[in-house]
């Protein structure tokens, strides 16, 4: 199965009560209601685009090193994923199959790396158990997801769901008290710092497929063969 086919089934089975948690038809309620109210404020309209540049950031790795932007373009085209966390099963889903996707990206010169608003020992947690082996950047308080336009807070109605269903309590998961998640988002960035392709989602349960990226990383192989060619001629 496709990626969103594999996250379309995990949310027939949860709304349809045959998923690994069975919850009431109270908090499908609320959050379809949440889903709907930011699609509704449109707020992924206001994350960046192709043609934007690229906020520069410096963040911590699950390892406990820095990873500086300036330093990774200068190394090749980024691709980046913003998700919720490792509580997120859609989350995990996905960065499983950027992770199979992962010697395609590299074949390409671009280098995959994924932040998510969780502490560093969340970040750890998500490598573990997702067996993931490209960079996990942990963004306290969602900065870096504002930057690009991703954060949103999530209401009060939908807060009691994730800490009386869920038992999820963000402000331990992400060792802050902002209640807010990025929208899941996937960016392309060449080496300019320019965002050649963007995918947000204000809806969760619905992400890119992995193999989209590489259309674009092989515009950009041709685009930089073609600057040396030009270059040396």
């Amino acid at each position: 199965m496709s990626l969103q086919q594999t996250l379309s089934a995990l949310k027939t089975a949860f709304e349809s009560g045959n998923g690994p948690i069975v919850v009431p038809e109270w908090v499908h309620e609320r959050m379809r209601r949440a889903t709907s109210e930011l699609i509704a404020a449109k707020v992924a309209e206001q994350a960046l685009q192709p043609g934007d540049s690229m906020p520069s950031f410096r963040l911590t790795g699950a390892d406990g090193a820095v990873l500086d932007s300036v330093d990774l373009l200068a190394s090749g085209p980024l691709v980046i994923s913003f998700y919720r966390g490792v509580w997120c099963p859609y989350c995990n889903i996905e960065l499983k199959a950027l992770q199979a996707m992962l010697p395609d990206i590299v074949e390409r010169g671009a280098q995959l790396i994924a932040i998510s608003p969780q502490t560093t020992a969340n970040s750890r947690k998500s490598c573990r158990d997702n067996g993931l082996t490209f960079p996990i950047l942990a963004d306290p308080s969602n900065e870096v997801a504002a930057r690009f336009g991703l954060r949103w807070t999530l209401p009060s109605y939908l807060r009691e769901v994730y800490l009386q269903v869920f038992k999820n309590d963000l402000t331990v998961i992400n060792g802050d008290n902002s209640w807010s998640l990025p929208m899941p988002a996937r960016y392309v960035v060449n080496q300019e710092g320019t965002v050649v392709s963007s995918e947000v989602n204000p809806d969760y349960t619905q992400r890119p497929e992995p193999s989209d990226l590489l259309p674009v990383l092989e515009m950009l192989v041709q685009s930089a063969n073609s600057c040396k060619v030009n270059y040396r001629a």
